[in-house]
């Protein structure tokens, strides 16, 4: 595995001043937002925290917190639908993380996937993991290196968590550096080096940007070509309460906002309603698409969701 130092990490990020992620066209934020399935069950009952495409085996994956677990245990569920929103399959993950985000990456017929693993003391994964899905099987954190590969993309973060651009080919990892420079970053890099575990050539690193929001939490993040997009918002339920989430894009080359935050209404009708989650997609015909994850329903019934926008501007 190729490490650097934090110091030698962060003088390299420094020096990317120029622009080395190519120009790509942008989601428009303000446009509407289309259904692909609404009020979908999975595997365990609780909410959905993100999901993942697969975009060559045409495969879906939505994580949550396993039923029973605590929220410091990071055990999760990972459920397999179709783009209806049958269930297709599950895999359980002990001692892995939240949640926040993961991605699915295609390797022949199979799919591996990508999440944060080791969980801390707050149940938030300390490094990344890479490993193949397997229906009705349950993978530990401390498993063996042929069932699953474990990566530490920056030195001295304390958490890491991913998502990939499945039409550039790249992985995105937000993680959480304490002391003198606390705060949630972004690094994208490309996957094919990431597979190897060579991070050393980040295509960008920079502070991820703290807009004024309305909601409160953060609830995902995503990349497609230049721009990374950004989630955040609250849960609400029938007394009424405010629709407050919100999607901004980042230009990935300076870091700086470019659209939003936006409120969103997909969904707003949902009787339970919360953001969880964002993903790239392209579809047979060629058409890339942004989607967001929200969860409904029922404490012990929750439900998966899912929306998406297709307009994008040069």
């Amino acid at each position: 595995m190729v490490r650097l130092s934090l110091a030698a990490f962060i003088a390299l990020a420094a020096s990317l001043a120029t622009a080395v992620v190519p120009n790509s066209p942008r989601f428009d934020l303000s446009k509407p937002s289309y259904d692909l399935f609404r009020h979908k069950t999975l595997h365990d009952d609780t909410v959905q925290q993100s999901f993942a495409f697969d975009n060559t085996n045409r495969r879906l994956f939505v994580a949550q917190r396993r039923n029973g677990a605590s929220p410091e245990s990071g055990d999760l569920c990972i459920t397999q639908l179709d783009f209806s929103g049958k269930q297709l399959g599950y895999m359980h993950l002990s001692g892995f993380g939240h949640g926040v985000s993961f991605g699915a990456q295609a390797d022949g017929s199979a799919t591996y996937l990508w999440t944060e693993v080791d969980a801390n003391s707050k149940g938030y994964g300390k490094r990344l993991a890479r490993f193949k899905f397997g229906s009705g099987t349950t993978l530990s954190s401390t498993s063996g290196k042929d069932k699953l590969q474990k990566f530490t993309p920056v030195p001295d973060a304390t958490e890491h968590t991913c998502s990939i651009d499945p039409v550039h080919n790249r992985l995105v990892v937000r993680y959480n550096l304490s002391g003198k420079d606390k705060g949630k970053y972004i690094s994208v890099y490309s996957l094919t080096d990431a597979i190897k575990g060579n991070f050393s050539s980040p295509l960008a690193n920079f502070k991820q940007p703290l807009p004024k929001t309305q909601g409160e939490n953060f609830q995902g993040y995503t990349a497609y070509g230049r721009y990374l997009y950004l989630l955040w918002g609250d849960s609400y339920d029938a007394s009424g309460r405010k629709v407050n989430s919100e999607l901004a894009s980042v230009d990935l080359n300076t870091g700086k906002v470019v659209q939003g935050p936006l409120i969103t209404k997909a969904g707003s009708t949902l009787e339970f309603r919360e953001p969880e989650g964002l993903a790239v997609y392209k579809t047979a015909d060629g058409q890339v698409r942004l989607f967001l994850g929200f969860a409904s329903g029922k404490a012990g019934d929750r439900r998966s969701n899912l929306f998406y926008k297709n307009v994008t501007v040069a």
